[in-house]
């Protein structure tokens, strides 16, 4: 398993492509969600992502302070084979280059609330009561670093 850590202006073509249909499948077509899924803030993200001979098998993204909170976040978090351990490992890279790349000494996430239990294993907290985005219960959560 090769881990990728990218800017947008590093990510090959091929890359950005896989990338980009694979959070398409997972958020639109498999959540049915009609979100738009290409939302202006890949230029202005850090793209973490584990590739095998298969192609990517998980994929988040770190944005600095600004672009989407007053704090860093981390988000689209995708793991293609669940249970086996691929969204722990990505979810801790995500967290090692908000702290490294950004200096955050804060990361503030909107998780699906059936992921809630991923991201208390590394230690993010609650910080809202359920909403709906795009038609799918979610919580804020805060990590303090």
């Amino acid at each position: 398993m090769e881990l990728n850590i990218k800017k947008y202006e590093e990510l090959t073509k091929d890359e950005l492509y896989e990338i980009l249909r694979l959070r398409s499948a997972v958020f639109v077509v498999e959540q049915h969600c009609p979100l738009e899924e290409i939302d202006g803030k890949d230029k202005n993200a850090i793209h973490i992502f584990l590739r095998d001979n298969e192609g990517i098998e998980a994929y988040l993204r770190v944005l600095d302070r600004g672009v989407s909170f007053d704090e860093v976040s981390i988000g689209r978090v995708i793991a293609v084979k669940r249970r086996c351990g691929f969204g722990t490992r990505i979810l801790k890279e995500g967290i090692h280059v908000a702290k490294e790349k950004y200096q955050a000494n804060k990361i503030v996430i909107e998780a699906q609330t059936y992921a809630k239990g991923l991201y208390e294993k590394q230690g993010f907290i609650k910080t809202s009561e359920e909403f709906l985005e795009d038609g799918i219960p979610h919580i804020k959560m805060t990590l303090n670093l």
